[in-house]
């Protein structure tokens, strides 16, 4: 246990450190690098991942994908829990226990999500909002290898959140666990299929578009203006692109 809470303040410190790296006048310093990264991803998900997240919404029920999703949801909420007690946010954590311990229960290990029949609220946070919420800046716009949009900060605190928050990494077989971060990446990949469509076909330039609306967004959600990430979903006919900075 003391090395893993040494993890998580060697990490801390790190993006404590890092957070100063970007300016509100450039904060993208990083823009070469992060558009190169972002043209393989473009090209690795048109290529890969795209047509197997097709192949994965073609091929399954829906019902069967909603189990999946619900399941992986059930999962984030510990994460979530988590992330609310280090940002003192106890009235939610008591929110996502009561979600965690019904979905888990009654819902059948979070395959149906009783707690959202039931009205309780579902509170997500992750440890780069609960990194900003006690003051550390975002730091530079970073693009990650497959998994897209971050910063500095962020990058820090989902490293947090995968090693020592998320379930799936106290399986005890790596090969379950792989197989469990795989189809949780193809699950999630799978819903936002519309959102991508509309982004290629409306943003004259998407890389600019991808930067300023998860900056925004984050922004929001660091700050409370916004109580999660909007996800997008089949419904969805319409992507607005955030105003001027």
């Amino acid at each position: 246990m003391r090395v893993k809470f040494s993890g998580i303040a060697i990490s801390v410190a790190v993006a404590l450190s890092m957070a100063g790296c970007a300016t509100q006048a450039n904060k993208d310093p990083l823009e070469s690098m992060n558009r190169g990264i972002y043209k393989f991803n473009d090209t690795a998900d048109k290529a890969v991942l795209k047509p197997i997240a097709g192949a994965y919404k073609a091929v399954l029920p829906s019902p069967i994908r909603t189990g999946v999703n619900n399941f992986f949801t059930n999962l984030g909420t510990f994460t979530s829990l988590v992330n609310n007690i280090l940002q003192l946010e106890l009235g939610k954590a008591m929110d996502n226990t009561g979600r965690l311990l019904i979905n888990s229960t009654i819902g059948i290990g979070g395959l149906v999500d009783v707690a959202s029949m039931d009205g309780v609220p579902n509170h997500r946070a992750d440890f780069g909002q609960t990194l900003g919420k006690w003051g550390v800046g975002s730091g530079a716009y970073l693009v990650l290898p497959f998994l897209g949009p971050s910063t500095l900060r962020d990058t820090a605190g989902l490293t947090i959140d995968t090693l020592y928050f998320d379930p799936i990494q106290y399986t005890n077989h790596v090969r379950e666990r792989n197989q469990l971060r795989m189809l949780s990446f193809i699950d999630l990949r799978s819903q936002y299929l519309p959102a991508s469509d509309l982004i290629d076909d409306a943003a004259l330039d998407p890389y600019i578009f991808m930067r300023e609306a998860y900056l925004e967004r984050r922004h929001q959600f660091v700050t409370g203006e916004a109580s999660s990430f909007d996800d997008f979903d089949d419904d969805d006919e319409e992507v607005t692109p955030p105003e001027p900075q």
